[in-house]
C-alpha cells in the first residue's frame, strides 16, 4: 500500500492536526476545566494541560504498540466500556469540585466606607485556599491531570486515531505518527487550559463571588456531561442493558 497520502510528511501532518482537534473534545475540556478552575496562575493552568497531554500520549503509545506489533483489535463493548469509564470520571470530577465548594465557600456581608458613606455588599471566602505547585512538587501536582489524560487516551475518539494508524504500513512511521499526534494533543490542551484558566486567574484575588461561579460552572459542566454520557453509553447504545 503505497498511496501518496501515506508518505511520511502528509501522515505526520495529519497526526498533528488530529491531535490538536482531539484536545478540543467536550469530555476533555470538561475534565480539565474542573482542575484548571482550582488554580490561581496561568502557569499552573498550563501545567495541567501539559500533564494531561503527557498522560494521554502515554496510553496511546501503549495502545499503538498493541495495534502495530501485536495486531490487537478493540472490540465494541470494550470501547464502550472505556468511554463509560470516562463518563464516570467526569461525574466524579464534577462532584468533587462541587463538594469542595459546598464545604469551603462562605457567603457573608462585608461593610466598608467610601466618602463617608457606609456600603454593605456580599462577599465570598473559600476556606480551602487554591494551592500553587512549587517546582519540586510538579510531579505530585501533575498526578491528577496525568491520570485523567491516561483514561481519556484509552477511550473515545482516540479509537479513530488507531483506525488511521492500522492503515500505516511502516511500524516506525506508525510510532512516529503517535508521537506527533501526542505533541498535537499536548499543544492543543496547553492552549485550552490557559484559556480556561483565564477566568479563574482574573477572579481569584479580587472577585471571590465570580471565582466561585467559575468553579461552580466547571463542576456542573463536568457533572452534567458525565451523566449524559452515562445515559447515552449505558442505555441508548446498550452497554448497561
Amino acid at each position: 500500500m503505497t498511496a501518496d497520502w501515506l508518505s511520511p510528511i502528509p501522515v505526520l501532518g495529519l497526526g498533528f492536526a488530529l491531535g490538536l482537534k482531539h484536545a478540543l473534545d467536550a469530555d476533555h475540556l470538561a475534565a480539565v476545566s474542573t482542575i484548571v478552575s482550582e488554580r490561581k496562575s496561568l502557569w499552573s493552568s498550563s501545567l495541567v494541560g501539559v500533564f494531561w497531554g503527557i498522560g494521554h500520549t502515554l496510553s496511546l503509545l501503549v495502545a499503538g504498540v498493541a495495534v502495530i506489533f501485536l495486531h490487537v483489535e478493540m472490540g465494541e463493548r470494550l470501547a464502550l466500556g472505556l468511554e463509560l469509564a470516562v463518563a464516570a470520571m467526569l461525574v466524579g470530577l464534577g462532584l468533587s469540585t462541587l463538594h469542595k465548594l459546598g464545604r469551603g465557600a462562605q457567603l457573608h456581608m462585608h461593610a466598608h466606607e467610601h466618602g463617608g458613606r457606609l456600603h454593605v455588599h456580599p462577599h465570598v471566602h473559600d476556606d480551602e485556599p487554591l494551592r500553587e505547585p512549587h517546582a519540586h512538587h510538579n510531579l505530585r501536582f501533575g498526578a491528577r491531570p496525568l491520570l485523567v489524560g491516561v483514561v481519556h487516551g484509552l477511550a473515545g475518539s482516540a479509537a479513530v486515531m488507531l483506525l488511521v494508524l492500522s492503515a500505516i504500513p511502516s511500524p516506525a512511521l506508525g510510532m512516529a505518527y503517535i508521537g506527533v499526534f501526542g505533541v498535537g494533543t499536548v499543544g492543543g490542551m496547553l492552549v485550552m487550559s490557559v484559556l480556561m484558566g483565564l477566568p479563574a486567574h482574573l477572579t481569584a484575588a479580587r472577585f471571590a463571588f465570580a471565582h466561585l461561579a467559575v468553579r461552580s460552572l466547571a463542576g456542573c459542566f463536568s457533572l452534567g456531561l458525565g451523566l449524559f454520557m452515562v445515559y447515552d453509553i449505558g442505555f441508548v447504545r446498550g452497554l448497561l442493558r
